[in-house]
């Protein structure tokens, strides 16, 4: 199963285009998580408290974790999220927190180092930028160092379009260069 998570909100997003022409181009079913019909709990004391005794008691089943065993049955990841004001989109950063539970994403190994236990063996971080400015470590780079360091998803591809909103860009032919480069 591919799982698709949407974390555009515009209703003509240029990122939610290249990740629909990936899609076609992957010709798998797949399921989509649009982020912005989430409701994510607060991630406050309470509800640490909360997760970590579901952990203690090993009750993986709870519908907290849902999204966590959810992101680590995929088999193939694509997250599209727009590169907005030198990261992604806050909601993005809140699943993040959903998914990150030890014993269902990754767990530790005695010596204190994560170990993967997602199905995944490639993520896909699909994205645009208005400008050229698009430092790799904000916001890609966190998703990379996720998902390789903590999920064992090995393969994480980064594709982007930039430069989208510089006055006179011809954003058209930008577009279709990048879905051209996905088709590959």
């Amino acid at each position: 199963m591919v799982l698709y998570i949407d974390a555009c909100v515009r209703k003509n997003s240029r990122t939610r285009r290249l990740a629909d022409c990936l899609l076609n181009t992957l010709n798998a079913p797949y399921t989509r998580l649009r982020l912005e019909e989430c409701v994510f709990p607060t991630v406050d004391e309470a509800f640490l408290e909360k997760r970590d005794r579901l952990l203690r008691e090993g009750d993986f089943d709870n519908p907290v974790f849902a999204y966590a065993r959810q992101f680590a049955q995929a088999d193939e990841i694509i997250i599209a999220a727009p590169f907005w004001d030198l990261s992604f989109p806050a909601v993005l950063k809140s699943y993040m927190e959903q998914i990150n539970v030890v014993g269902i994403t990754f767990r530790y190994t005695p010596d204190g180092i994560p170990e993967g236990l997602c199905r995944a063996e490639r993520l896909y971080y699909v994205t645009t930028a208005g400008g050229d400015f698009f430092p790799e470590q904000y916001g890609f780079g966190y998703i990379q160092a996720l998902a390789q360091n903590f999920y064992h998803i090995k393969d994480v591809k980064l594709i982007k379009a930039t430069g989208l909103d510089i006055e006179g860009a011809p954003v058209e032919k930008i577009l279709r260069h990048c879905e051209e480069e996905i088709r590959r």
